[in-house]
């Protein structure tokens, strides 16, 4: 028997990446999964690939930026399995790297869209469910800027996650003697396609080219934050609604950094994951000074 043998639960940006990793771990530990993403092909090849591996699973392609999708796949779960007991907001979407005001309209829009929006349509269909049962765990997932620091060149980004947390422990008071648990974690830096497959405003594309000293540094495969999404899951945390937790602190990045600079006092080869980076043209006219948020030439 594992810790989420009877547990059905809904992740949402299920199809890829960290959303993936959580819907492998969830499944191994017993419970049955349904995944939503955008698209019908990665939906089916997640569900199938989950299935391969043992995993009861089931998916549904949904945009969550339309709450009647959201809905919809709320109902495809509940006619399933009679019900589901976990909700995941995990879909994310980050705009291109650079200033907020160069970073086109639509891809900023979409990101606010996409992590605000989707968190509160899923919130809104999971409580719906949960309240009238007194039971069930919401989990939203945070990110860069959730801890309320400034996150220039990813303004948009930031800013979603830190509503997303606030919203979160908000929530969390407002239906505390419910018996409905909702929680927030943030996985910190991982070794995906959000971090591997990047976008970036024309002018500030060289800046990214630290990423694959700061992937070494601190980036870590999904599988390992995926386990703290399994225990927020289970019964460990009943009762303890309102946990916000973070799997990137000081001594995690310190050690990181201690070993990067080992690695070149040693002179030992480093091992990089392929970066690429897309540009995109700039909505305003590059700034002229130089400096911190100025436009790199050449």
């Amino acid at each position: 028997m594992g810790a989420l043998s009877d547990k059905v639960i809904v992740i949402t940006g299920g199809s890829r990446g960290f959303g993936l990793a959580v819907a492998r771990a969830c499944g191994a530990e017993g419970a049955a999964v349904v995944v939503a993403a955008r698209s019908e092909q990665s939906v089916a090849a997640a569900v199938a690939g989950l299935r391969a591996g043992g995993v009861t699973a089931d998916g549904l392609a949904c945009d969550v930026r339309s709450l009647e999708q959201v809905e919809a796949l709320a109902d495809h779960a509940s006619r399933l399995h009679g019900r589901f007991n976990v909700w995941v907001n995990n879909a994310g979407y980050a705009a291109p790297y650079g200033p907020a005001m160069h970073v086109s309209p639509a891809a900023f829009k979409q990101t606010i869209d996409t992590n605000i929006s989707g968190t509160y349509h899923g919130s809104l269909v999971a409580l719906a469910a949960f309240l009238p049962a007194a039971s069930g765990k919401l989990i939203n997932i945070l990110g860069r800027g959730s801890d309320g620091r400034t996150s220039p060149m990813q303004t948009a980004y930031a800013a979603s996650k830190a509503w997303v947390r606030s919203f979160t422990a908000s929530l969390a008071e407002d239906y505390r003697q419910t018996g409905v648990g909702i929680y927030a974690i943030n996985p910190g830096m991982m070794t995906t396609d959000f971090v591997t497959d990047l976008q970036a405003v024309s002018g500030y594309e060289k800046r990214l080219n630290v990423m694959p000293t700061i992937l070494r540094m601190w980036a870590k495969p999904p599988e390992v934050p995926a386990q703290k999404v399994v225990w927020l899951a289970s019964s460990a945390t009943d009762g303890k609604t309102g946990l916000i937790l973070s799997e990137m602190g000081p001594a995690m990045m310190a050690g990181g950094a201690l070993r990067e600079g080992w690695r070149r006092l040693l002179r030992r080869p480093a091992d990089d994951l392929p970066v690429t980076v897309r540009v995109l043209p700039a909505t305003l006219p590059l700034p002229n000074r130089r400096g911190p948020g100025a436009g790199e030439k050449g």
